[in-house]
Formats: C-alpha cells, sequence, structure tokens
C-alpha cells in the first residue's frame, strides 16, 4: 500500500458522524461499536472515528494526524530522516490499538498536534486493553501554575 494520509476525529455521537461520513465517503472500512475508519480512493484519505467525552471537544475534535506507510522499514526510514533534521521523535512500538497491531512513532509540532508515521501489521477484531489512552485525548498539566487542558494526544490508531 502507498504512503497515504491518517486523520483521526473525535466525535461526540459516533452514529451521526458514521452517517454523514458514509455520505459523503463511501461506506466505511471497518466499523465497530465504537469505532469507524473511512479510506477513500482518490484522494487516498484514512479516516478514522472514535467517540469521545463532550467535554474534551472542547479543544477541537482533531484527535491526530498519521502518515500510514507500506512496511516497518518504512517506519524505521522515517524516524531515521526526521532525527537527522532535529526532529524529536518518540519511542518506536510495536502495539494492538484501534483493531488493528501497527508499529509507530510519535513526533508533535509547536502547538501539539501530534502526527503518528506508522504501518498496520495485522488487523484484529480486539481493541486494546481498558485503561490505555488508545485514540483518546490525555489531559496534560501545562503552563505557568500547572493549569490542565485536553490535548490531542492520543497512544495510537
Amino acid at each position: 500500500m502507498p504512503a497515504s494520509v491518517h486523520i483521526s476525529l473525535n466525535v461526540s455521537d459516533l452514529e451521526r458522524s458514521v452517517d454523514f461520513y458514509r455520505r459523503f465517503l463511501g461506506e466505511p472500512a471497518k466499523r465497530k461499536s465504537d469505532y469507524a475508519k473511512f479510506v477513500s480512493a482518490s484522494p487516498e484519505i484514512h479516516l478514522a472515528l472514535q467517540p469521545a467525552p463532550r467535554v474534551s471537544l472542547a479543544g477541537g475534535s482533531l484527535s491526530h494526524l498519521g502518515i500510514r506507510v507500506e512496511s516497518v522499514d518504512e517506519v524505521l526510514k522515517w524516524k531515521t530522516a526526521l532525527g537527522a533534521r532535529g526532529v524529536t521523535t518518540e519511542e518506536e512500538k510495536t502495539e494492538s490499538c484501534c483493531y488493528a497491531v501497527q508499529t509507530k512513532f510519535w513526533i508533535a509540532d509547536p502547538d501539539g498536534n501530534r502526527w503518528e508515521v506508522y504501518a498496520v501489521l495485522e488487523d484484529v477484531e480486539v481493541k486494546a486493553e481498558a485503561g490505555m489512552t488508545c485514540c483518546q485525548p490525555r489531559t496534560e498539566a501545562v503552563g505557568q501554575g500547572g493549569e490542565e487542558r485536553s490535548l490531542s494526544v492520543a497512544a495510537c490508531c
């Protein structure tokens, strides 16, 4: 599979969002009770939707962005190239998330928007264990005084 753009959105009403994107992009390529993924051919976009509590949508509905590549070797090439250009990358790892086993690493832009570069190794029927931050934003203490805000930080997808 050639490289493609991946977008993950937190949605307040999964059914309503699936209905909208079904009309916009066609039938979902993967559909679970708590997850949907649409894959369009032209342009090639992988759009993932997952429910999020309304409060977490206050900062926007973007969960994260991603670039899906063909293989683990490509993931490692991307990581090496970004490191050579001075981009800080997070740990490369293989994990099960969003109904797929993936090898990936993460970067963040100056505004905290997170990008994953990943390869899907296989689809699975079981979602990641409860308690993981898989595809869900997490709250972090930031800024002066340690005030908290919801960041678009996800562990997978």
